[in-house]
C-alpha cells in the first residue's frame, strides 16, 4: 500500500507563501483543472457554482488515481484574479474582477483521466453538469511569479493586492502572467 502524497508539503514553497510579505518564486510546469468566471469572489453565484463543480471533479480524479495505485491529498484551491482596468482592484470594484479558479493535478494525471472524471460527475450530479462542462484540463508554465498568501475574507483582499502590486513594481516586474492583464496568483486559505 502506497502512502498518500501531500503536495502542500512536497511543494511547500509554492503552497505556503508568507502572508506578511511577497516573495518571488519559479513555478514549474504543472497540470491544473480550471474554470473561469467574472464577479466578486465569494459573493457571486457564478463563483459558488464553479466551486460546486471543481471539487467533485478533483475528488473523482483523486479516486481514479488511487485505483491505479497513486494516492494523494487533493491540493488546495488556487485563484488567478485580473481586471481589464487595474483601477477595479484599487477601487475594489469586485463585480468587474475576472478570475480562474484551479486545482493542481499530479504529473501522472492526463486528459483521459480528467474526461472520465467529468463524465462521472455529470452523470452522478446532473444538477451541476452545465457548470462541470466548463472545466478544462490545462498545463501551465507560469515561470517567475510574485506570490503572497491572503488570509481572511475576500472583502479584505484590497491591502494584500496593493502589497503585491507595490512589490511587483519595486522589483521592476510587470503584470503579464498567462497573457492576461494585471494577473495575481493567490493561494486561498479556506
Amino acid at each position: 500500500m502506497s502512502s498518500k502524497i501531500d503536495f502542500k508539503k512536497k511543494l511547500k514553497s509554492l503552497y505556503s507563501p508568507p502572508s506578511d510579505h511577497c516573495v518571488v518564486l519559479k513555478i514549474p510546469l504543472m497540470n491544473y483543472i480550471m474554470i473561469d468566471g467574472i464577479g466578486s469572489p465569494g459573493e457571486c453565484q457564478e463563483y459558488f457554482d464553479c466551486i460546486a463543480a471543481i471539487y467533485p471533479v478533483a475528488f473523482k480524479i483523486k479516486f481514479l488515481s488511487k485505483a491505479i495505485g497513486k494516492d494523494y491529498i487533493v491540493p488546495p484551491l488556487e485563484g488567478l484574479w485580473w481586471a481589464d482596468d487595474l483601477n477595479d482592484f484599487i477601487e475594489n470594484n469586485r463585480q468587474k474582477w475576472k478570475w480562474t479558479i484551479m486545482i493542481m493535478q499530479p504529473e501522472w494525471i492526463n486528459e483521459d483521466i480528467f474526461n472520465k472524471a467529468i463524465e462521472s460527475v455529470k452523470q452522478n450530479k446532473p444538477e451541476i453538469a452545465k457548470t462541470v462542462r466548463k472545466l478544462r484540463f490545462e498545463t501551465i508554465d507560469e515561470g517567475k511569479v510574485a506570490q503572497i498568501m491572503h488570509i481572511g475574507p475576500y472583502s479584505e483582499e484590497g491591502s494584500t493586492i496593493e502589497k503585491l502590486h507595490n512589490f511587483i513594481q519595486n522589483q521592476s516586474g510587470k503584470f503579464d502572467g498567462l497573457k492576461k492583464k494585471n494577473i495575481m496568483k493567490f493561494t486561498l486559505v479556506i
